[in-house]
């Protein structure tokens, strides 16, 4: 019984992950603020306003008080960008070609890379589970 009761439980978080995966909070609003992406993808504010100037691929709407607007595109590129130069340790040339070569790569390498962490954070949510039984 209580192997039936723990398979519906792991069950149940598996639909409640994928439904995290299809519906990220990045498709709920049209705009983000500076420290809102900032917060996404902890890292701080002066590195994004860096990534804009040293990327033209960013373009960025600004309200009248010229705060930066980011759109879901501007997160996707800034999650690339991210992918580049933090986890593959591309050094910001190399981004850049990278960008200009092979974009489609890149955006469904980003893709699979948050996947497999995604999966990776449940898993490991599920041994810690098990460990406590």
């Amino acid at each position: 019984m209580a192997q039936l009761d723990l398979f519906a439980q792991l069950e149940e978080e598996i639909q409640i992950q994928n439904q995290k995966v299809i519906t990220p909070e990045v498709s709920e609003r049209l705009y983000h603020s500076i420290t809102q992406v900032a917060s996404m993808f902890q890292v701080n504010t002066s590195l994004l306003r860096f990534w804009e100037k040293e990327f033209p691929q960013i373009k960025l709407r600004k309200n009248g008080k010229g705060d930066r607007l980011y759109t879901k595109e501007d997160i996707q590129l800034i999650g690339t960008i991210h992918y580049l130069t933090k986890q593959r340790k591309f050094t910001l040339e190399g981004t850049r070609e990278y960008l200009k070569k092979d974009k489609k790569t890149v955006e469904n390498e980003t893709e699979i890379v948050q996947s497999l962490l995604q999966v990776k954070q449940f898993l490991l949510d599920i041994k810690k589970s098990l460990s406590a039984l």
